[in-house]
């Protein structure tokens, strides 16, 4: 693609992405999200490859009926109301409908099916793009719109960390993996929202280090499955013995930096009397450590079935700029000491 274009379209990007945070509108808001879907469709199907262009359409469906049913409860909620302020959202119908609308968006379950289909098209690079920077402004919106939903966040919550860990245990392909463990993600944030949302945004901060670090891991690997994570131990060493810690961080085991917003999540519904809902919450993450444990040993303890008489393939000089996976692989090991730094900062 034209450097010229990408850059214009990362701008649209970020442009988008600000209308968003800072409109207290619904049609600016609705317009932010529009332009940021709209930015990020030419990145997703610049290789004119068919499976590419196939999770291009579906993402462009899926946005666009999610923008449309934002924009239907926006309109009723000004006719009921006779207000677009996204603060003063007081009528159930309209909140409920927008609510599901951004789950959509986000791809909460039950309405997640598009997302592991669209991120398994889709290269690495534009992949790490929709399961970081594409979550921050529905998630804007869903924190403004979070007091007045109680039962339909828990319900959207429990079901994501409950579907994201049984949906990717029988998975082989990484990226679908991956789209799982957004789902289940999304969920613990979207437990935690409406009682505490700074610890939304501190649980959206590590979620998108540790995820990053794992696509760029799986990028430098050239790893699309399970089968070529078996090889690892021979192209890069070193990050073959650093990945186990990547994935367990993202399964939430001390003392990975992992471990602390699913700790501060637990407290804080423990906190609201939640307790069966925190139990039921810490059950559903042993599903999602399974299959990171799963890919844990296929990396670090098999071997890729093949004819090559050496042992070692060729170990070329790497073009890839690491300095990005190194910052944050250590960040998405290392962080926990620094919890009540975090926690003080985001006044937790």
């Amino acid at each position: 693609m034209n450097p010229y274009i990408l850059a214009t379209l990362l701008f649209s990007l970020i442009l988008g992405t600000t209308i968003t945070f800072t409109s207290s509108h619904w049609l600016l808001a609705w317009m932010g999200l529009e332009i940021n879907s709209l930015a990020i469709i030419p990145i997703m199907a610049q290789h004119h490859h068919p499976r590419a262009v196939e999770a291009t359409t579906k993402y462009f469906l899926t946005q666009a009926t999610a923008a449309a049913v934002l924009l239907f409860a926006s309109t009723t909620n000004a006719w009921l109301t006779g207000q677009w302020d996204i603060y003063q959202m007081s009528h159930p119908l309209a909140t409920t409908v927008i609510t599901l609308a951004l789950a959509l968006k986000l791809g909460l379950a039950p309405l997640h099916s598009w997302l592991p289909e669209v991120l398994q098209g889709l290269d690495l690079t534009t992949g790490l793009l929709l399961s970081t920077w594409q979550k921050l402004a529905p998630f804007a919106l869903l924190i403004q719109l979070a007091p007045g939903n109680s039962p339909l966040l828990l319900v959207l919550g429990l079901s994501s960390t409950l579907i994201g860990g049984w949906g990717g245990l029988n998975q082989t392909q990484l990226r679908k993996v991956l789209a799982y463990s957004s789902v289940a993600h999304l969920g613990w944030m979207t437990l935690v929202v409406q009682y505490s949302s700074s610890l939304t945004l501190l649980t959206l901060l590590v979620y998108m280090v540790m995820t990053t670090s794992t696509f760029l891991l799986l990028k430098i690997n050239k790893a699309a499955n399970i089968n070529a994570l078996a090889i690892a131990w021979a192209k890069t060493p070193i990050l073959t013995a650093l990945t186990p810690f990547i994935l367990l961080s993202l399964g939430g085991l001390p003392p990975l930096t992992g471990f602390m917003p699913k700790w501060l999540i637990l407290k804080e519904l423990t906190d609201q009397g939640l307790a069966p809902t925190a139990t039921f919450a810490a059950m559903t993450a042993l599903l999602s450590l399974y299959f990171y444990l799963r890919l844990c040993y296929a990396m670090t303890l098999t071997m890729s079935p093949n004819n090559i008489h050496g042992t070692t393939p060729w170990r070329l000089k790497s073009r890839h700029i690491t300095y990005p996976l190194a910052f944050s692989a250590a960040a998405t090991i290392s962080l926990l000491p620094t919890t009540p730094a975090l926690t003080s900062l985001f006044s937790i």
